[in-house]
């Protein structure tokens, strides 16, 4: 699985097409950049409004392990808005700028999740939270590039396996602005029927509230 991400990965690389023109010369800063855009508070309401096959879903995203120094370690929480103290997702992730323009954002399950819900609030409740109680995704990571005004990315190809619903694979396609994460998770099965997951569209979370980013 590592040999065929990393094939595919030198493919993503070169991909960029005449009619797709990514930002030049990336520097650190834009590392910094991508996670504090990532960090926050976000809502579909607006979206599920407008489009009653969205749901009104709510995002937490917050650093964790914020002395490290292998890029950015993130705890994610998501849930319907009526139910916030039931999440129906806890990822960590980890990004990280690997090289060139591209930018990545490996996810982690967790070990025991529910002793987390609502940790974002109190960050002394990560202490209890180690590397040996997360676990890679591996063919999950999110690779993103930088245009314009945005971040955007996908899984690649049907590397991200799932069995959610009887799928085989899953796929995420995010854009990253400063104000709204837009978020496209499906899931297919063996023949690359879809299963689950929004048919329209991405989710639309647009960000309420911000967290402070030293």
């Amino acid at each position: 699985m590592h040999t065929i991400f990393m094939v595919l990965l030198m493919v993503f690389l070169s991909s960029v097409s005449a009619d797709e023109v990514f930002t030049e010369n990336v520097s650190s800063a834009d590392l910094d950049t991508l996670v504090s855009w990532m960090t926050g508070r976000f809502s579909s309401r607006e979206q599920s409004l407008q489009d009653s096959s969205f749901f009104d879903i709510r995002l937490i995203m917050t650093r964790i392990w914020q002395e490290r120094s292998d890029g950015y370690w993130l705890y994610v929480e998501q849930a319907v808005a009526g139910a916030q103290d039931r999440p129906y997702r806890q990822r960590i992730y980890h990004v990280t700028h690997i090289g060139g323009d591209i930018f990545e954002s490996a996810v982690y399950t967790m070990d025991n999740p529910d002793s987390f819900t609502g940790a974002w609030e109190d960050a002394s409740r990560f202490v209890s939270l180690t590397e040996s109680l997360i676990h890679p995704r591996t063919g999950c990571e999110i690779l993103l590039r930088k245009r314009d005004e945005s971040f955007v990315g996908s899984t690649l190809s049907r590397l991200c396996g799932s069995d959610l619903h009887g799928a085989s694979f899953a796929t995420s396609e995010v854009s990253i602005q400063a104000d709204r994460l837009i978020s496209w998770d499906r899931g297919f099965d063996e023949e690359g029927v879809h299963i689950w997951g929004a048919e329209a569209g991405g989710y639309i979370f647009l960000k309420t509230e911000d967290f402070s980013f030293d």
